[in-house]
């Protein structure tokens, strides 16, 4: 069997059909209230928030089909780990890296991490080529530089803005469309990471490592098939998969302690399901408790293994949504110096602030990140999402002249994201309208469908054309 397609057949993901069938009697408990958990800005929640937002979305005329919705979140899961790792910032710095354990053991490892993790796609790339090419038969050098391909990938075709994961808009979201050769290419890591991995655990059911390689490659693949090509069950499957390869290294070698981040971020999500959920998750053979996942997590993050600062920013995200700020802000802010050119981890501190009620402070942290920007600390990222930032948390105050003024810098940042860029518009046309300045409106309303004419943005902007907004 090709070792892609013995992903999906995997005995760990067996139960799912049959979950979808059993799940219809559970349909009546599927409708539960959409939670605001984030502000409206594109990447101002983190996606862990996304998966516990328990979002009811309508899927069948008159009812909601439980095992579609239990999908969804599920998949929502699958692409989390690896999105808020690559996504929200770097390893530790290198004085701290230099503790951390990486396989193979290659000094440019940690090189390559630091550019990966801050999102210098290119040069990682580069490098985990160079490493593969002295270990071509690791099955870890083969997923280092899969993970660098495929998000470089998901990078460019606009796929790790984290504000569509924010309810099911992901699942319907256009993007870039996918490079074929870099699908290609893709699948082929993935083929030759699992063929050395199935080649070690043939001879040797129990070897730990290659059960652990397996689990970052099914949770890869299982990325890669819910972003690129929208196969849910697919992805659900390598999903479940992964999570059961680490399970059972934690029951080989309790020690080895970064077997723990997938696991105890599976068990904490599941665990904060609620109850009709958790019934259908068990029928799929995922259980969870969330104190033992923020305990998990916790073990991970102390430990000095390639997941203990993925497991501190998982934390980050958790807390969060425990309403335990001061924590949470305490991980952020040890993390944020380390990495200063990261802008997503300088934008989380906002973030916590402002669900902390904190707006003021919130407030410069926003004003401090768009000033560092304009001054060149973020490279090519994208800092101009602090203005937006900025600008909806003035708009929640209803200061509309300090939100138009905020959402009025976004165009200034050179090489601005189009979508970033469109919300601003968006967002400034709209509160012109509340300050009686139609004309100013109309021309924010005109660049919005300027931009892209064929984005849900532009066709609210049409509609206001028409008619003012009002709140």
């Amino acid at each position: 069997m090709n070792p892609i397609e013995s992903i999906a057949s995997a005995p760990a993901s067996k139960n799912y059909r049959v979950a979808e069938q059993r799940c219809t009697f559970l349909n009546y408990m599927a409708i539960v209230p959409k939670r605001v958990l984030a502000s409206r800005n594109l990447h101002g929640s983190l996606l862990p928030l996304v998966l516990l937002g328990y979002t009811g979305r309508k899927l069948t005329r008159g009812h909601t089909n439980l095992s579609v919705l239990f999908l969804l979140r599920a998949v929502r899961l699958c692409v989390f780990l690896p999105l808020a790792t690559s996504i929200v910032l770097a390893q530790q710095s290198l004085n701290n890296s230099e503790a951390l354990s990486y396989r193979p053991h290659d000094a440019l490892n940690l090189t390559a991490f630091n550019h990966f993790y801050n999102l210098d796609y290119d040069r990682s790339v580069q490098e985990f080529e160079q490493i593969l090419q002295r270990h071509q038969d690791d099955p870890f050098a083969v997923n280092h530089l899969l993970s660098a391909v495929l998000f470089r990938e998901l990078y460019r075709m606009g796929a790790l803005n984290t504000g569509e994961y924010a309810n099911d808009s992901f699942i319907h979201a256009a993007h870039r469309p996918a490079d074929a050769k870099a699908q290609q290419r893709i699948k082929d890591l993935v083929h030759r990471a699992l063929a050395l991995e199935e080649k070690r655990l043939k001879t040797n059911p129990n070897d730990v490592d290659a059960l652990y390689a397996r689990g970052v490659t099914r949770g890869l693949f299982a990325t890669y098939t819910a972003l690129v090509e929208r196969a849910w069950f697919s992805a659900l499957r390598n999903a479940v998969g992964a999570r059961h390869d680490h399970e059972r290294v934690l029951e080989l070698a309790p020690q080895d302690v970064q077997a723990k981040l997938i696991v105890g971020a599976h068990n904490y999500v599941i665990g904060s399901l609620p109850w009709g959920a958790k019934v259908a998750a068990s029928v799929v053979g995922l259980t969870g408790h969330k104190e033992k996942g923020l305990k998990y997590l916790q073990e991970c993050a102390a430990g000095n293994g390639e997941t203990s600062v993925d497991a501190k920013i998982v934390l980050v995200l958790f807390l969060r949504r425990e309403h335990r700020y001061d924590e949470a802000l305490k991980f952020a802010r040890e993390l944020i110096p380390r990495y200063p050119q990261d802008v997503l981890i300088a934008l989380e501190e906002g973030n916590l602030l402002r669900a902390a009620g904190r707006d003021q402070e919130a407030v410069s942290v926003y004003r401090k990140i768009w000033q560092a920007g304009r001054e060149g600390k973020y490279l090519a990222l994208h800092y101009e999402v602090a203005s937006l930032s900025l600008a909806d948390l003035f708009r929640s105050r209803k200061d509309y002249s300090g939100a138009a003024g905020a959402y009025e810098q976004v165009p200034q940042a050179a090489n601005a994201d189009p979508e970033v860029l469109q919300k601003a518009n968006l967002g400034a046309g709209e509160m012109y309208d509340l300050l009686q300045k139609r004309d100013l409106a109309l021309n924010k309303y005109q660049a919005v469908v300027a931009l892209n004419s064929s984005t849900p943005p532009a066709e609210t902007a049409r509609k206001l054309m028409k008619e003012a907004y009002r709140e």
